[in-house]
């Protein structure tokens, strides 16, 4: 018995006449060429929207539009292989009409319409709600760490700098030293014109240091990366990576992103209020439950959420000092309201004495309570090392925490659904789809390459609920 044969090579094969006969009915790529037919890419700010009276002619948008949303989809990112994807793929043949833009121009169409990919994304977001793929009644938020097109070797804490300057500064008195010893002595091992030569490196080295520093001073910054100038450096999986912080927020029906941003912060802190306010607007909900980690814990966060018709449920991190400490944390005071006041696990009062900026935290604003009694109390040892009492800071907006931390004592399972909502994309994203790093640099390009990513997921996650046909039917 022998092998299954194929047809030799010379054979000649009578192909389909049309093009159109290669992509079946259920084609995904069919739906890619209807969604950016129906787009204004105009209205939506792609440069050369509109065609030139003179000149040369431009490759129309929505081609060079459709290239990108097929390449994310199916993980084909860089600009040269979307190039030579144009030449053999027959699903791209369909959907460019066999045009074949080369990579520069594949690339520039990337660079110079960041804000208008951000806008397709969008629409696409608002097509899934049209399409009722969102529940709009719980949505989670999370960020990940992505990495950026810059090496760590060419990131520059400030503190990394100082530390150069005084090791290059002690090279330099070494080699001054050697210079000296020679001076009396016809047998060397390194010569004066070698020691000189590297006394000019470390002079150079120490130049490039001193402007870099310079460069933070101006620009109010404690770090500069060399390749990409905006990206950071970040901890992710237990090392320190230069690194774009990605901040997604998912729809609990489907795991949908309904809103996406980049930021070179490493913490989240900032980005609850942001990111909740966005998903709210995109799902048009009067009111909305948010759930993220203790990571977003920020009292004017959860004030400006509270604000804004948005129910936020995170736990309280567990991060005090006093805790590993083994002493009473804030926990074990409890306020009074009523009073303005905390009782001590003694049974004392600290009362209100002042207000002003905790540097421990960020330079926040914040009230203070203390009591008088802490010098003569026998729980002192188990309270606080201050020598002279125990001091408890809370913020204006705490009692919007406190409120949030009723809510979710009430409801904890919503806390166990959010790594069910929100880390199963990023777990898509990073893993199944390889798209966990950066090929563009700068901060505006970064995001517009990270709502390709979303958009891609997207596309994925609404292929597998419903049919393409479906889908098509309901563009406007």
């Amino acid at each position: 018995m022998s092998f299954i044969e194929g047809v030799g090579r010379e054979q000649l094969v009578m192909f389909p006449e049309v093009l159109d006969d290669y992509v079946a009915e259920g084609n995904p790529v069919r739906f890619i060429g209807a969604f950016v037919e129906f787009l204004n890419v105009e209205q939506l700010g792609f440069q050369r929207a509109v065609p030139a009276e003179t000149g040369r002619p431009a490759y129309d948008p929505r081609d060079l539009l459709a290239l990108y949303i097929y390449g994310y989809l199916y993980g084909i990112r860089s600009s040269r292989k979307l190039e030579r994807e144009t030449h053999r793929n027959v699903e791209l043949m369909w959907l460019l009409r066999r045009l074949v833009p080369d990579f520069k121009t594949i690339a520039d169409f990337r660079r110079d319409n960041g804000l208008a990919l951000r806008k397709v994304c969008r629409e696409f977001t608002l097509l899934c709600k049209r399409m009722d793929l969102f529940g709009a009644e719980l949505v989670a938020i999370d960020g990940s760490k992505f990495r950026a097109v810059n090496n760590r070797q060419r990131s520059f804490p400030r503190a990394q700098l100082k530390e150069m300057l005084v090791q290059i500064d002690s090279r330099v008195e070494s080699y001054l030293s050697q210079l000296d010893a020679q001076d009396g002595s016809e047998a060397s091992t390194t010569t004066v014109d070698e020691l000189k030569q590297r006394m000019q490196q470390l002079a150079d080295r120490r130049a490039e240091c001193q402007a870099l520093l310079e460069q933070m001073d101006r620009t109010g910054e404690d770090e500069v990366s060399l390749t990409d100038k905006d990206s950071r450096r970040m901890m992710t999986g237990g090392t320190t990576q230069v690194c774009y912080n990605t901040q997604i927020a998912v729809d609990e029906k489907h795991k949908l992103i309904v809103a996406e941003e980049v930021t070179n912060q490493a913490s989240d802190r900032q980005w609850l209020a942001p990111m909740a306010k966005q998903a709210k607007q995109v799902l048009g909900a009067q009111q909305l439950a948010v759930v993220a980690d203790r990571g977003y814990t920020n009292a004017e966060q959860v004030k400006q959420c509270a604000e804004s018709g948005i129910v936020p449920y995170m736990g309280k991190p567990q991060n005090s000092r006093n805790l590993k400490r083994g002493l009473y944390t804030k926990d074990d005071f409890i306020y009074d309201q009523a009073t303005d006041s905390y009782r001590c696990p003694a049974g004392e009062i600290l009362t209100f004495h002042t207000e002003g900026l905790d540097r421990r935290k960020g330079g926040r604003r914040a009230r203070y309570y203390w009591t008088n009694a802490c010098g003569s109390c026998v729980l002192r040892h188990a309270c606080t090392r201050d020598g002279r009492r125990r001091r408890i800071t809370r913020s204006p907006y705490e009692h919007f925490v406190e409120e949030m931390g009723a809510r979710v004592a009430a409801a904890p399972e919503v806390l166990r659904r959010r790594k069910a909502i929100v880390e199963h994309p990023f777990g898509t994203i990073k893993r199944a789809m390889n798209q966990g790093y950066f090929l563009t640099r700068g901060l505006q390009s970064v995001k517009a390459e990270f709502s390709l990513t979303v958009l891609a997921y997207n596309l994925k996650r609404a292929f597998s609920i419903l049919a393409i046909p479906r889908m098509i039917a309901a563009l406007p």
